[in-house]
């Protein structure tokens, strides 16, 4: 039951449904993803630890960047069909289809060279 209870915790954040919503489109760097949100590059490394230790997204580097997208491996048996369903879920949501929107504009060279 623990491993189910840390995916319930990583979905019970509006902006980490945001995160998983906008990296079923594409990998990205936590600064893309703090662009997206508008909060704090630390406020997003912490859902992305959350979410990483949950199953439901995993980490690569891609030189200078770490990449993050939705974890392929199943770590658990939950992670993967909250995944599944999530792909069906809460798309006409305003703000993630702004996310959505926005994310297609960003460009991580700009972003990341300011940090």
């Amino acid at each position: 039951m623990r491993e189910l209870v840390k995916v319930f915790k990583a979905l019970a954040d509006k902006n980490r449904l945001r995160i998983l919503k906008m990296l079923q489109q594409k990998k990205m760097c936590v600064c893309e993803l703090a662009a997206a949100l508008g909060i704090t590059q630390p406020s997003v490394s912490r859902h992305l630890s959350l979410m990483k230790d949950a199953g439901l997204v995993s980490d690569h580097r891609n030189s200078p960047w770490i990449d993050y997208g939705l974890c392929e491996d199943k770590i658990n048996q939950y992670a993967p069909v909250i995944q599944s369903y999530l792909k069906e879920w809460i798309n006409d949501d305003l703000k993630v289809k702004e996310d959505l929107k926005k994310i297609k504009s960003l460009r991580r060279e700009d972003l990341c060279s300011k940090v």
